[in-house]
């Protein structure tokens, strides 16, 4: 269930923290702090908690990207479904196949973030995991086109992972739940 106390623009807070202080300042995803200073991301709040509802509003969402080009991308924060990281994982996988059987496959990735993110065979407390680890559940859909073109002016796109992991891994468990917490007391409405 939502928390009924935290608004919309807390959730949005708290992501656009995490997104700041974790992934644009700390490098994560070159891409990002561009997509963000031109106000191209969308920052969208779902409240259901019904598996259906959720997968209704991932396509609802293709439409809006669809329809309007100067969203670049759409962070989805799920307030109040897939709390458990397994769940969310059973989400995810349900999403992908969705996104295919409507016919966005090519045209829209998606990209996964959690709290309890963890990375099949990694252990809990390795900071390697920071680097999919978000305030709250969401799901990350991405224009195909925009990412091929970005990687394409990246010098060796393909070492974004490897790096990511051994920076987190360097700055350290406690560093990294750290930068992940601030992000709560930011998002306070």
């Amino acid at each position: 269930m939502p928390h009924p106390m935290l608004t919309d623009e807390h959730y949005q807070n708290a992501t656009q923290t995490w997104l700041k202080t974790v992934i644009i300042e700390l490098a994560l995803c070159p891409f990002a702090k561009r997509e963000l200073d031109r106000g191209s991301i969308r920052f969208a709040v779902v409240r259901d908690t019904e598996v259906e509802s959720c997968l209704l509003n991932l396509i609802d969402e293709c439409g809006r990207l669809d329809a309007d080009p100067d969203i670049e991308t759409t962070l989805l924060i799920y307030a109040g479904a897939f709390a458990r990281f397994d769940d969310y994982l059973d989400y995810l996988g349900l999403a992908e196949a969705l996104l295919a059987e409507q016919g966005y496959e090519g045209v829209y990735q998606l990209a996964s973030f959690h709290p309890d993110y963890c990375f099949e065979g990694a252990p809990q407390d390795d900071p390697a995991n920071y680097t999919n680890r978000s305030p709250y559940p969401m799901l990350h859909l991405l224009r195909e086109s925009s990412l091929e073109q970005a990687l394409a002016h990246y010098p060796h796109p393909e070492n974004i992972p490897e790096a990511n992991i051994k920076l987190t891994r360097q700055l350290g468990l406690t560093k990294m739940q750290a930068l992940l917490q601030a992000c709560y007391r930011t998002g306070k409405s």
